[in-house]
């Protein structure tokens, strides 16, 4: 059975996802359009995480960070190797616009790779999927043709 919980991301159990996701992440791109956040960052001020287990075992994660103007920001959307191909990444990001347009988010807005990785591919596509539609840079970046900016209407 698959659970989602609010969690530290800077737990000793967690250590090894968000390594994870981090360590993807630093190989994707140059380093000026990674945008990706470790550990401590992700328990930052604004920032809540979660992980979603089976059997007690983390296979994913992702965050929400609230942005002062009135959207959240998907971040750090990460599901093990192992634990891929099996919905599990629909599932994290459903449960984020649930917990976003229950407490009145005007829209959740996120930033990926723009390049050709397989990863950053289905990943677009599973947001396209979605409902999310490609936008301008959203709060707190600017346009780096290493980067795709996407939105979904919560209202």
């Amino acid at each position: 059975m698959i659970e989602i919980r609010e969690v530290d991301p800077t737990s000793y159990a967690l250590r090894p996802l968000v390594d994870a996701h981090f360590a993807h992440s630093e190989t994707a791109g140059p380093p000026e359009s990674n945008h990706t956040m470790d550990a401590q960052g992700l328990a930052g001020p604004g920032i809540r995480f979660w992980a979603l287990y089976e059997a007690d075992e983390p296979l994913g994660c992702g965050a929400l960070k609230s942005l002062p103007d009135g959207t959240a920001e998907v971040k750090s959307v990460h599901i093990l190797t192992a634990a891929r191909g099996r919905g599990l990444a629909r599932v994290i990001m459903n449960h984020l616009a649930e917990l976003a347009r229950a407490e009145g988010v005007a829209a959740l807005v996120l930033e990926t790779g723009a390049t050709h990785l397989p990863e950053y591919v289905a990943a677009r596509k599973l947001y396209e999927a979605l409902g999310y539609f490609y936008c301008g840079p959203i709060y707190g970046y600017d346009a780096d043709p290493n980067s795709a900016f996407m939105r979904l209407e919560l209202r």
